[in-house]
């Protein structure tokens, strides 16, 4: 199946659909992805489109693309058991890019949350990819940009950006950490333990990062996060960089933001680390938003 993989960028995918909305003059948000999927798939491919977007119940899946035993049409299920709305808008739009991307290499595609690393390397690549495509199409960089420049990291700003594209705390917090400057860490943590943590390029080079796919990491009893409770604005503080990264210098300050999110069926604590800034190389913006160690839950 490997070989017959032709590699789309799912950045350039996503812009080059969000170019075509804004030439029709419908550059607003939340975008609506049900209408983008069904008539963008219909325009590109007329003889196998999406025709339908359906609420299915499958268990521990968030959503599923399927093409129909003709091979002249595809549909999109989503799963909306206890699932909020941001949740449900991203998993469409991970469907839906399963079908820009993938489409040439199976007929029948079921997503879940689940670890990234029991999957085989082609597995693991294609939701990765996904996801990307997801948080571009519904969160264009031009415009996360706008947004947050000259603001600083609040739980004020995140919901901004959640409400505007309608999608979830956690899927702004890691285009956030995509966007901004800087070495940047999105975990979330349960039971005092962490779930998945995601570092982007600066820090992961600086070697500021958690591989939670390999080993279980407990949640530092000097950090935020290991007290945090549900409030308004969340919590926020500076600490020792060694708390979280003990081969950072010593006497190295990191900020540390802390949210405590519920929701029906669900409960996490988001944390955000910043880290200082160190002189490194640094990669191109085309690079995917990795490394993910864990599985992060765009949802």
């Amino acid at each position: 199946m490997g070989e017959l993989m032709v590699s789309k960028s799912p950045k350039s995918e996503a812009n080059k659909i969000t170019t075509v909305i804004r030439t029709l003059g419908f550059d607003q948000f939340p975008i609506n992805v049900r209408e983008v999927a069904l008539e963008y798939s219909s325009a590109i491919c007329p003889q196998a489109p999406i025709v339908a977007i359906k609420p299915v119940a499958i268990p521990s899946f968030e959503g599923m693309l399927k093409r129909s035993p003709k091979g002249d049409q595809w549909i999109i299920g989503v799963n909306e058991d206890a699932a909020s709305s941001g949740r449900i808008n991203f998993t469409i739009a991970h469907e839906f890019a399963h079908y820009i991307l993938h489409r040439d290499l199976q007929q029948d595609f079921r997503c879940a949350q689940k670890d990234m690393h029991t999957w085989d390397a082609l597995g693991k690549k294609i939701e990765v990819e996904a996801d990307v495509f997801a948080s571009y199409l519904l969160m264009p960089a031009d415009d996360f940009r706008k947004q947050i420049d000259g603001h600083d990291l609040s739980i004020d700003l995140l919901r901004h950006c959640a409400n505007r594209y309608d999608v979830s705390l956690t899927a702004a917090a890691l285009k956030w950490r995509e966007i901004a400057p800087g070495r940047t860490v999105v975990l979330a943590a349960k039971d005092g333990y962490l779930d998945w943590s995601s570092s982007n390029e600066r820090a992961f080079k600086s070697g500021a990062y958690l591989a939670t796919a390999k080993q279980t990491i407990e949640v530092p009893a000097a950090s935020v996060l290991s007290g945090a409770v549900r409030s308004a604005t969340g919590e926020t503080a500076r600490l020792d960089a060694r708390v979280w990264f003990p081969r950072e210098p010593e006497g190295l300050e990191i900020k540390e933001h802390a949210f405590v999110v519920e929701g029906d069926g669900f409960g996490y604590t988001l944390g955000i680390l910043i880290l200082p800034e160190r002189d490194r190389e640094e990669k191109g913006d085309d690079e995917l938003l990795e490394p993910l160690t864990g599985t992060p839950s765009f949802r």
